[in-house]
Order: C-alpha cells, then structure tokens, then sequence
C-alpha cells in the first residue's frame, strides 16, 4: 500500500471518501415500478448467486425500461468493471453522471477502492504510522468456551505488532459473532490486554456479522476518535476484500498487517474468481439496495 500505485489509489478515494458515504443510499430511481423493481431484485440475486452475466443482463433490461434508475446504472457499472467491458462500464457511468452526480462519484471510488484492494500484498511487517492512523483488526469465530480460534490469534499477533510500532493508534477491534457468551471483539481485546496493550486504547466494536459490517463500524468508530487513515490487521487470504471494503466505508487504507499464515500462497494476484467476493462485498459496503 505504500507504492506509487497505492498512493494514486488512496489520493482518489479520498477525494471521493465523502461521496461514498454520502451517496449510498441515494439515487432512487425515478419512475419505479413493479416491473423494474423485480428486474433489479433478479439483478442483484444473480450477483450474490455468483452470476454476474445473468446479473448484467437483468440490469440492461431495467435499464432500457427506466434510463434514470441510479442505482441500477451504479450496479452496472461496478459489474461491467469486474466483467472488464469498458464500453458497458463508459456507458453506466456517463449515464449516471447525468442523472445523479453524487452518485457517480460514489461509484467511481468504489472502483478506485476495489482495485487498491486487489493491488494489495499481504505484509507481515506493521507499518509506521501515528496517532491519527487507527488500527482495525477483523474478526474469526471462536472456540466453544469463547476462546480465539488458532487463526484468529495469528491475526491478533499481528495486531499486537501493528499496536507496539504504532503506540499512539487507537485500535477498533471488530466482530460479534458470540461463542460463550463472548463476543469476538471482548476475546479479542481481553487477548491483547492480557498481552500488555493498554485497555484505553480499544475499542470493542461488538455488532459486525459480516466484513462489510466490520468495515462500516469500525470506519464510523474511528471518525469519531478523531482517526483519518486506518491499517487493516486480518490473515493474507482476507486482507484484500477487508481494504477495499474500508476504502468504500469512507475511510483510506496507509497499511495492511496480516499473519504469516497462507502468506506466500496469497502473494500472486487474485484471479478473476477470487476477484467476485471484493466486488460484491463493495456494493454492498456501499450500501446500495440488495431488494425492493
């Protein structure tokens, strides 16, 4: 994240940070319809079914019916980027320049942010970063008696190395998910208070089910403790959905810390089926509509 390309990336999205949070729940369409809407709800079950063809399809169709639906021109462009049809993508997006501008811009960061998560390399070594930088580590199930599971601690290691070069980050620590009675995040900050990380320095975000929510929590959390940036901690085969989905949460990514676990398996780029969880997870961090 600290190369040339990552910087370009990160000047993009955060100019473009305001607009994805702002926009996510605009661009309803204008003339709605019980047609449309059924295409868009085909549209988006495709997508989460992994079929991106029958979800573009779907989509041109409503489209065609409703040239003014924002949400459903935002879609496909995210899609036709992922589908690498530019004309389709050119297309979306000029049509939705003119329809909801804010929007459009929205859009146009989750793209920045999907491709600075697929550009990330999974990095064992903690980044330099001070007190305005918070420190984000994701969440893994737990054991029946509420303990880490192995792969949890391996990112909760990274973490505490993140935390010990960076002493004045506050650190979200995310994930709900209880076994126990305990949630992920209090096993997570019990594991690192127990290792010698100041509690005040936490912050247990306790509701998050999902990476998008992981990300959508912990960037409002850090707004508030003053934090501008954030260094992603979680294992190397999740590093890059959890970056983009922080970028698309509004907030940029300065560093990616994971374990060493799976690291040299997941240093090659992600194919393109590996590709499809960032995307989806994207749109849904963006928080347009899944249904009407």
């Amino acid at each position: 994240m600290h190369s040339r390309r990552g910087l370009q990336y990160l000047v993009a999205v955060t100019a473009a940070a305001t607009s994805i949070t702002l926009a996510g729940f605009t661009g309803a369409p204008a003339q709605a319809s019980p047609e449309t809407d059924a295409l868009y709800n085909s549209a988006q079950r495709h997508f989460t079914d992994g079929d991106s063809t029958a979800g573009r399809a779907a989509l041109h169709d409503l489209i065609g019916r409703d040239p003014t639906d924002a949400e459903a021109l935002s879609l496909q462009a995210i899609w036709s980027h992922y589908a690498g049809d530019i004309p389709a993508l050119n297309d979306a997006m000029g049509r939705l320049r003119a329809v909801d501008g804010g929007l459009a811009a929205g859009t146009d960061g989750v793209l920045h942010a999907v491709s600075a998560g697929i550009a990330t390399l999974p990095n064992p070594l903690p980044a330099l970063v001070g007190p305005q930088t918070g420190i984000v580590v994701f969440g893994f199930g737990l054991l029946p008696d509420g303990t880490p599971r192995p792969e949890l601690v391996e990112r909760l290691q990274a973490a505490w190395l993140q935390a010990i070069a960076s002493p004045f980050s506050p650190i979200v620590v995310s994930g709900n998910n209880p076994s126990n009675g305990i949630t992920e995040a209090q096993a997570m900050a019990g594991w690192l208070i127990g290792r010698g990380i100041p509690a005040e320095r936490i912050h247990v975000e306790n509701r998050a089910g999902s990476t998008v929510q992981n990300a959508l929590f912990s960037a409002d959390i850090l707004h508030r403790v003053g934090a501008n940036s954030v260094v992603a901690v979680t294992s190397p085969n999740h590093i890059r959905r959890a970056v983009a989905d922080l970028y698309v949460a509004g907030i940029p990514v300065v560093g990616a810390t994971t374990s060493l676990n799976q690291l040299v398996s997941q240093l090659p780029p992600p194919s393109k089926q590996a590709q499809y969880s960032i995307y989806l997870d994207a749109t849904r961090t963006f928080q347009l509509n899944t249904s009407r």
